[in-house]
């Protein structure tokens, strides 16, 4: 991380980032596929921990609340590593490539999402809308947050954002 703030994403190299973590090109490639994997290797984990805490919601909850509820839960997580978040968020919104694998990310939770919504018993079109609507606003809290001083935490924007979402599908303003 240190090496994509000092340089640049794309001025920085696999040779570079083996070099200052003490290991070889080979050592590295054993873990990451390539140097933007090294921003993106939590995506699976938190997919995971998304789908376990949606599967341990309790089934009555309706699935647009399952999803709020779930991201609650997982965004307790990010306050602990707030400055790696807001480092990593600025190495990405600088290049478009990353931006795009972002979104990538985001598609892919979305459609974990949306499945573990149909194993809760939603219907395909709910469990879609759901799916979308609670990674979007997942996207816009987690924007607001690293934009912010600090003083609200990611689960209080996400809670934000979901009664705002609520206050327009409903016809408010």
């Amino acid at each position: 991380m240190d090496l994509y703030i000092e340089r640049g994403f794309d001025q920085t190299t696999v040779a570079q980032i083996a070099q200052r973590a003490g290991l070889t090109e080979r050592t590295f490639f054993r873990y990451f596929a390539d140097k933007r994997e090294v921003l993106f290797w939590g995506s699976a984990t938190l997919q995971e921990l998304l789908v376990e805490t949606l599967e341990g919601l309790p089934p009555s909850l309706a699935p647009i609340d399952a999803v709020a509820g779930a991201l609650d839960v997982i965004a307790h997580g990010f306050e602990e590593r707030r400055v790696f978040a807001l480092r990593r968020q600025s190495v990405i919104a600088s290049n478009p490539e990353l931006q795009e694998r972002e979104l990538i990310k985001l598609e892919s939770l979305t459609v974990a999402t949306a499945q573990a919504l149909r194993s809760r018993g939603a219907s395909d079109l709910v469990a879609t809308l759901s799916a979308h609507a609670g990674i979007a606003v997942f996207k816009v809290a987690f924007e607001q947050w690293v934009k912010d001083d600090g003083q609200i935490t990611l689960a209080q924007f996400i809670t934000a954002s979901f009664t705002e979402l609520k206050s327009v599908s409903a016809g408010g303003s």
